[in-house]
């Protein structure tokens, strides 16, 4: 039987590395994608806005997915972000996706001015997908109307399936509304929706969603793959209450603290690698008091978080 859906199951939102000087360091991102899709992530949604994408030039945009790709990671596996402000930037961007095998790219609406009108987005898309037209990368939306300031509405969406039928086929929901990811799979069959917060996989899935594009899949990807697992094998939401309130319990862990910065402080302890710290501005790392504190609500809310994955990569 045929999977209705083009694409689902549990994506990591990942991060980017930096060393001690700032700069990018492709090889350590690379090798925190391929341990992501070994501790059970079905793919990696690189360069989004827990890969701080938007404090990147498009020069290391790309050389991070040549990197990830050229470690082996399979490219039908990664959804990167290249969606900017400017259409011309995100048609280089996602030419470059589809050279480098890239099946599935992750769109943000441009995000500066504000209130643009809905003739304007449909404009801003159509004229992206016009210049990578078939056969070129299919387009998940990125909806986070309290980042971005523009929501991708149901009549955006209505109107890009009609005028690209195929291209479009999927939305990451970032606005931590479940009702509002319900309304679109019921608006939508046939789209893939993801959430964009780890404690909506479950409900989500269970009311047809795909899965889900979260930050937190960086630290705890064991857990969502063995959930949506149970879930599609028909698991009760009881035989997965407790599953579900430990990943619900890691969430609101980082949600102490500005979420990045925090996940990564987590990240470097567990690897022992200092620079997996490192953000770039205008975050900035957690201080060392609050890295204690992190350290020692780990060993309550997640006492094997460093036992979690196969292996950390350095």
């Amino acid at each position: 039987m045929n999977d209705p859906l083009p694409i689902r199951g549990v994506f990591s939102a990942s991060f980017t590395a930096f060393d001690a000087a700032g700069a990018v360091d492709c090889e350590r991102t690379a090798a925190h994608a391929r341990n992501l899709i070994e501790a059970g992530c079905d793919g990696i949604a690189l360069l989004g806005t827990t890969g701080e994408a938007n404090s990147l030039s498009l020069a290391e945009r790309k050389a991070v997915l040549e990197s990830v790709v050229d470690s082996g990671v399979d490219p039908e596996r990664l959804v990167p972000g290249t969606g900017v402000c400017s259409a011309p930037e995100t048609i280089e961007l996602t030419r470059h996706a589809h050279g480098c095998g890239v099946r599935t790219v992750l769109l943000l609406p441009p995000f500066y001015y504000p209130s643009p009108s809905e003739e304007g987005l449909y404009a801003h898309y159509a004229r992206v997908l016009d210049a990578c037209a078939a056969p070129g990368p299919r387009v998940m939306l990125y909806h986070i109307p309290q980042m971005s300031g523009v929501p991708i509405t149901h009549k955006l969406i209505e109107r890009l399936l009609a005028a690209y039928p195929g291209a479009v086929i999927g939305v990451k929901d970032s606005s931590g509304d479940l009702e509002h990811m319900r309304g679109l799979v019921a608006a939508f069959p046939g789209l893939a929706v993801f959430a964009g917060a780890d404690h909506l996989l479950g409900p989500l899935m269970r009311a047809g969603g795909a899965g889900c594009i979260t930050a937190t899949s960086n630290l705890i990807a064991p857990w969502l793959a063995e959930l949506a697992r149970e879930i599609a094998a028909g698991a009760s939401p009881d035989a997965t209450r407790a599953l579900e309130e430990r990943i619900t319990a890691a969430r609101n862990l980082f949600q102490r603290w500005p979420q990045i910065a925090a996940l990564k402080a987590a990240h470097a302890q567990r690897t022992g690698h200092a620079d997996w710290a490192a953000v770039r501005p205008p975050w900035l790392p957690i201080e060392p008091r609050e890295t204690e504190i992190l350290r020692a609500a780990m060993a309550d809310v997640l006492p094997d978080s460093f036992d979690l994955q196969k292996k950390a990569p350095a």
